[in-house]
């Protein structure tokens, strides 16, 4: 039993060493997720904000500064016109719009109730409950400064929050617009990525090889049909989120389904791109493992991309799944369009091109 169980585990040691795609991933990919994953903090900061300050007084002025001093709050713009709070709210710009009325600074001077109001994006609902809270934090610190100052107490300040697209809080409304572009994701690049290597382990890629097929045919050919069955997979999901989980769809279903090609056609040539790299469907998908975890915690579908370093910030405004999460929404709750969508929409397509290109070449190495 010793002899053989000695002769086996030196060939499985050998084959660990000569392969090394199995000992990358079964050393470096935990080491990995590791340190990505322990650096996320589920903190709301840094939240994009555009503040209307409709009273130009040094007390709005006050107020601006203490929203700025809680780290809460990235104040992109200082506007005097509500409207464009609105818009960079549903653009995804802004997370939160902060009016301060025309009157604010008269209504304090006279000992009068002044209220502020706080539109809120209610599409993310973490980043929304922590908003809410910094500026209620806000409001309690200058009515604590106002009794200090007052003996008599004052008129405090209130806020009053407006929770946009989601006044409910319902987590349905957050959670499953985002799980559309993950759960696609998962589905066309698992079955893009064994389509080539598929061919080899079966034996008939040499006599592919020895047709006359052009590389972009043969890349179109592969990845059509799963084209198609993603745009049904997305019908089937838009369903049920409607009719089963009472989801509203607000934008429009026909610009929807036109980024969603352009969606499935990346992640489809991301995975034929793998299949061509790949020796056997185990090792591709491996490698598509590989991309699950980051796609779902670095996208900021389930944290705020604001609360990451910057490094992972950056790598998570390379995946497509990010931008999908964000059009997803946009289109969804806030019922964005192509205007508002465009960093989004710019950064998918760019993203499809270099991935065909690469499919592209990498499939023309294999054919020539």
């Amino acid at each position: 039993m010793m002899s053989s169980f000695r002769a086996i585990f030196r060939k499985e040691i050998l084959h660990i060493r000569r392969n090394r795609s199995v000992l990358f991933l079964a050393v470096m990919m935990p080491l990995m997720q590791l340190t990505m994953y322990g650096f996320i903090d589920q903190t709301v900061h840094d939240v994009p904000t555009v503040v209307v300050d409709q009273d130009r007084s040094v007390q709005s002025r006050e107020l601006i500064d203490q929203l700025r001093a809680t780290k809460t709050f990235l104040i992109k713009e200082v506007t005097t016109n509500p409207q464009v709070a609105r818009t960079a709210i549903v653009a995804g710009r802004a997370g939160v719009g902060i009016v301060i009325p025309p009157d604010y600074h008269d209504k304090r001077a006279r000992s009068e109730s002044a209220k502020v109001l706080v539109l809120i994006d209610g599409s993310d609902s973490i980043v929304s409950s922590g908003a809410l809270a910094a500026a209620n934090g806000v409001i309690s610190n200058q009515n604590l400064e106002l009794v200090a100052r007052d003996s008599q107490g004052g008129t405090p300040i209130s806020a009053q929050p407006i929770i946009l697209f989601n006044p409910e809080g319902r987590t349905a409304n957050f959670i499953i617009p985002g799980l559309v572009a993950v759960i696609l994701q998962m589905i066309a690049v698992m079955l893009a990525a064994g389509s080539l290597v598929r061919e080899r382990e079966q034996g008939t890629m040499e006599q592919l090889l020895v047709t006359p097929v052009n590389p972009i045919g043969l890349m179109l050919g592969k990845v059509a049909p799963y084209l198609f069955v993603g745009l049904g997979d997305t019908a089937l999901i838009l369903g049920l989120m409607r009719f089963a989980f009472s989801v509203p769809i607000r934008g429009s279903l026909i610009f929807l389904f036109s980024i969603m090609t352009v969606y499935l056609a990346a992640l489809l040539a991301l995975g034929l791109y793998i299949s061509t790299t790949a020796k056997t469907q185990q090792e591709a998908q491996q490698k598509v493992q590989m991309l699950f975890l980051p796609s779902i915690f670095l996208s900021g579908y389930l944290f705020p991309l604001n609360g990451m370093p910057l490094i992972l910030q950056i790598i998570g405004q390379i995946l497509p799944t990010t931008h999908m999460v964000a059009i997803m929404r946009g289109i969804v709750l806030r019922d964005a369009g192509p205007l508002e969508l465009v960093p989004h929409i710019a950064a998918l397509a760019v993203f499809a091109v270099v991935m065909v290109w690469l499919s592209v070449r990498s499939v023309s190495k294999i054919t020539v």
